[in-house]
């Protein structure tokens, strides 16, 4: 067992929190950037050739190479702007570059120069870190603690907003203040914005997605979830909008390519934007989410993707509207399933409800930490309480997004409502920043929707609306749809479908046109309107609106009490020696490991490496264990070119390693101990799934796509050799 240093996020804590030199497995955690310095022995220890000092560097190698692409990371791989990342992370500009007679998401897609290029879908952008800042006394300058929770709630919101206003004065950038520690600390981070983001390369998902939704989380994989973009700039080398004469953009720094791969055992790191951990949230917090949010979210997401499938047959034009969509929500259908199976058969809510037990037994035994932190546990619960009273009605209300009539109706008026306001008062998403992507979503509805699925959606969610009790539904809800006196004894789906039906008929919502000529009405515009859904979307705002307030009357209270929390534990976890590191919060990270298979149960030992040979037993011919015919004939005839690896007498095409991820890693480059370009991680094994709340180091597993793999499709399956010799290739 790997020892290392234990410290806190960017090493900034309040005074009374002294750092301890605990220990912790060199496996978990993601660190930041700046923090990687305290743990230079361990990371040299472990295998990397770089001065740890050089990641710190934002601007430097390799950290300049990095890129978030607002929801997964990416990384420039040449000097001419090209990026790669995940499959699954372009399968969204390639479904929307899609159609019923061209369907790319099945052929796949190469463009052989820069003229073949197609826009990714609108509202794309690559973001490039820049400069990091620590502003949590500005953030907090003002707050009290006699405040109300929605006066503390709109004091670090306008703080917030003023520092990002600031930030945004140059508008190549995009600004952000995120919370630590539930709210403990605050950074800015200041990214430049690439507008121009165009779509060069995708295996046919019959590679890329292998295995599909069967083989997702789990092990032996044979998935090459890779896909390239470009980044696109003004003649002046600046960020731009999409344009003809834009040229591709050069990169301060780029990954070299080792084709070498990586050996077992071999040092391997992940630089990425990692989405949401929740290896703090309180017993309560735990059991809650396991036992109800969960589950109820599973139910939901697998009877929206039911009734896509009903609704539209494969191939169709509906279902390649759907695809990305489909992706989503099976993903975290299966994740949502697969961490319920962990924790009931785990011991995860027992250990939290100990930690607590702990805490309260050690803040008890000083008057001086009992002043300082004795009810800030209680506090906490009692609010968390409070926040899922409600939880059932808001996560319906939640769901309905997936109409996207309904959501649009709703976004366009609320726009309006803040186009009343002074900007820095406007809701986050309807500041003049956000009008650019916020039309660019509005042009991207055609191609996400259909108007029987987007039908037979609202029809579950307001099935399940009814069955609520009457205290927890939206009268306006209720009169508009006349529900007024419905239960789910006696509703009537047949007259809701016959409503419903006149509403698509009549709303105007399903055209481009109208959609972005109603980003310029007013309010008055609005409440004069006859389209149907901008009716429901004006009846229901006061409603919508006062459930809104009250979250953040809500939040802000949290927000009083959760730093107060986590200052207790992290004291805590200090005076007893044990780890603490920042949950992930979608900001710039690193973790670092080995190449390494696992055990995940008794007699079953899994080795680290799959290979060529794996995709022809699996393949049965359909979806989607379809491998493309040329590339069976390639493996069949072992023509595995120079991407062979000696050890495996074939060519790798996953493996695995012991890396602490999550969602938004998706597309992080891994990297080699030179910090050069070894492949791709996707995924996580079925065992690692409850990682973002419990994390076991003997379970923990993280899934990459193997350079070598990679490599060989592009040159012998997809003829991209345009690609490979436009990348720094090395061994």
């Amino acid at each position: 067992m790997i020892k290392m240093k234990q410290f806190l996020s960017w090493s900034v804590i309040l005074p009374t929190l002294a750092l301890s030199a605990g220990s912790a497995l060199a496996d978990e955690g993601m660190w930041q950037p700046n923090q990687l310095p305290t743990i230079a022995k361990e990371l040299t220890n472990a295998g990397l050739k770089l001065n740890p000092n050089d990641l710190t560097d934002l601007t430097g190698f390799p950290m300049g190479a990095i890129v978030s692409l607002g929801g997964c990371t990416a990384s420039f791989v040449s000097d001419q702007g090209l990026v790669a990342t995940n499959h699954h992370c372009v399968y969204g500009s390639v479904q929307y570059n899609s159609t019923a007679e061209n369907n790319l998401l099945k052929n796949g897609f190469l463009a052989k120069n820069f003229a073949e290029e197609l826009p990714a879908t609108p509202g794309s952008r690559i973001y490039v870190t820049e400069e990091i800042t620590e502003v949590t006394k500005l953030v907090k300058s003002g707050v009290t603690e006699k405040m109300s929770g929605s006066d503390r709630y709109k004091a670090v919101d306008t703080n917030s907003k003023k520092l990002v206003a600031e930030c945004e004065n140059d508008d190549r950038y995009r600004c952000s203040v995120v919370n630590f520690h539930g709210g403990l600390e605050y950074y800015l981070f200041k990214q430049l914005t690439i507008r121009d983001v165009r779509l060069v390369h995708a295996p046919a998902s019959s590679i890329g997605k292998y295995g599909g939704d069967i083989d997702n989380w789990m092990w032996p994989r044979h998935t090459g979830d890779y896909g390239f973009y470009r980044a696109y700039v003004g003649k002046d080398g600046q960020p731009a909008d999409f344009s003809k004469d834009n040229v591709p953009y050069k990169p301060k720094h780029h990954l070299k390519v080792n084709k070498s791969s990586v050996d077992d055992g071999d040092y391997i790191m992940v630089l990425g934007y990692p989405g949401r951990t929740n290896r703090y949230r309180t017993a309560y917090e735990v059991e809650n989410t396991f036992s109800w949010t969960y589950p109820h979210a599973k139910a939901y997401r697998e009877e929206i993707i039911d009734l896509i499938h009903t609704h539209s047959e494969v191939g169709s034009e509906a279902r390649i509207k759907y695809e990305s969509t489909l992706a989503g929500l099976a993903n975290y259908a299966k994740n949502y399933g697969s961490m319920i199976h962990s924790y009931n058969k785990g011991t995860f809510l027992q250990r939290k409800q100990t930690l607590e037990t702990n805490l309260a037994k050690w803040l008890n035994s000083s008057a001086k930490r009992k002043a300082q932190y004795g009810e800030a546990l209680s506090g906490l619960d009692k609010l968390v309480k409070m926040d899922d009273k409600q939880q059932a009605r808001d996560l319906i209300l939640g769901y309905m997004r997936y109409s996207k009539m309904l959501s649009t109706a709703k976004k366009l008026h609320r726009l309006a409502v803040e186009n009343t306001k002074a900007n820095i008062d406007r809701e986050r998403g309807y500041q003049e920043r956000d009008i650019a992507r916020f039309e660019q979503g509005m042009k991207s509805v055609d191609r996400r929707y259909d108007e029987k699925i987007d039908q037979e959606i609202l029809v579950a969610m307001l099935t399940h609306y009814v069955a609520l009790p009457k205290a927890e539904r939206l009268k306006s809800f209720d009169k508009f749809f006349g529900l007024t006196n419905t239960t789910a004894k006696n509703f009537n789906e047949k007259k809701l479908r016959k409503q419903l039906s006149k509403m698509y008929k009549n709303t105007k919502l399903n055209s481009q046109e109208q959609r972005l000529a109603l980003m310029n009405n007013s309010v008055s515009d609005f409440n004069n309107s006859k389209d149907p859904f901008i009716q429901l979307a004006v009846s229901s705002f006061k409603e919508r609106k006062a459930i809104e307030d009250k979250s953040k009357e809500l939040a802000g209270n949290i927000q009083a009490f959760r730093p107060k929390y986590m200052e207790a534990l992290i004291a805590y976890f200090n005076d007893n020696d044990l780890p603490v590191y920042a949950d992930a919060n979608s900001t710039l990270r690193i973790t670092y490991g080995n190449v390494k298979g696992y055990s995940p149960q008794d007699g079953l030992t899994a080795t680290p490496y799959t290979t060529l040979e794996g995709i022809v037993a699996k393949d049965t011919g359909v979806a989607p264990f379809d491998a493309p015919q040329k590339q069976l004939d390639l493996i069949n005839k072992k023509q595995y070119g120079e991407y062979a690896k000696k050890a495996l007498g074939s060519v790798p095409v996953n493996y695995l390693g012991t890396l602490d991820i999550t969602g938004g890693n998706s597309g992080s480059p891994t990297l080699n101990d030179k910090a050069e370009f070894v492949g791709l991680v996707f995924d996580g094994v079925y065992e690692s799934i409850i990682g973002d709340w419990d994390y076991d180091t003997k379970l923990n597993r993280s899934i990459h796509v193997d350079v070598r793999y990679m490599l060989w499709v592009m040159e012998h399956v997809d003829g991209a050799t345009n690609l490979i010799e436009e990348m720094d290739i090395v061994e």
